[in-house]
């Protein structure tokens, strides 16, 4: 199989099918207007609620994206009370998605997976990045040295999610194995490329299924995490 920076070629079917997954679970951050979790001692605590609605399997693939961050960064998602100000909901709403606010918001705020279209992994894992204060990885501020972005295949009520952020990127690399890439045909309007690789225009990437090496350092240095526990953490469940 041919290789090209760590990603294995996928058949044609392959590829068709994780398009229209990754299409429908692209998530897109609602505003701007947040900022960093604060954190106590060692640790950032992050109060979650998860709706009722979901069914325990959907319930399950939600904690297992918390737990992850648990493995690997200093975050630590506890469950919600009343005493909390400031948390994190998850949520179905039909016709909203999946989507994140971006960074710490004022109050409760709502991370929409809807059933049936974002309960994977990945996409748990992308929108909680969101809600910790992480863009797309095609926005960031290095992003033209790596990729062109082909505005005139994009759905133009889409064009924000391609637009250039001036970004700290923390002392990492562009990575096109980051969960929150978006793969070459995001929002696409006419089924043409979005996004290519300036070095590769056949390049494929934005399958990530899980948090890169370089998504997990940037929860770890954005939050200053130096002192973490690897060992799984198991969460409380609050539903």
């Amino acid at each position: 199989a041919d290789l090209h920076k760590g990603h294995l070629n996928k058949t044609e079917t392959e590829k068709l099918n994780m398009n229209k997954r990754l299409h429908r679970t692209a998530g897109t951050p609602i505003d701007a207007r947040g900022c960093k979790w604060p954190k106590t001692g060692n640790y950032v605590n992050v109060p979650y609620y998860i709706s009722p609605y979901y069914s325990e399997e959907e319930r399950n693939i939600i904690i297992r994206g918390l737990e992850s961050f648990h493995q690997s960064t200093c975050i630590r998602f506890i469950p919600w009370k009343s005493s909390h100000r400031n948390f994190i909901h998850f949520f179905s709403q039909p016709g909203y998605g999946c989507r994140s606010s971006l960074g710490r918001q004022n109050g409760g705020q709502y991370i929409y997976l809807e059933k049936n279209q974002c309960l994977y992994h990945s996409t748990v894992q992308h929108e909680i990045l969101h809600a910790l204060g992480f863009h797309h990885e095609q926005i960031l501020s290095d992003r033209d040295q790596y990729v062109n972005i082909l505005f005139q295949n994009i759905k133009p009520e889409q064009a924000y999610n391609f637009r250039k952020k001036q970004t700290n990127n923390l002392g990492t690399p562009y990575d096109f194995n980051s969960v929150m890439h978006y793969h070459k045909y995001a929002f696409s309007i006419n089924g043409k490329p979005t996004i290519v690789d300036k070095n590769n225009y056949y390049y494929e990437w934005g399958y990530a299924h899980q948090m890169s090496a370089n998504d997990i350092a940037r929860v770890n240095r954005l939050y200053r995490c130096s002192n973490f526990c690897l060992q799984m953490s198991q969460l409380d469940v609050l539903y």
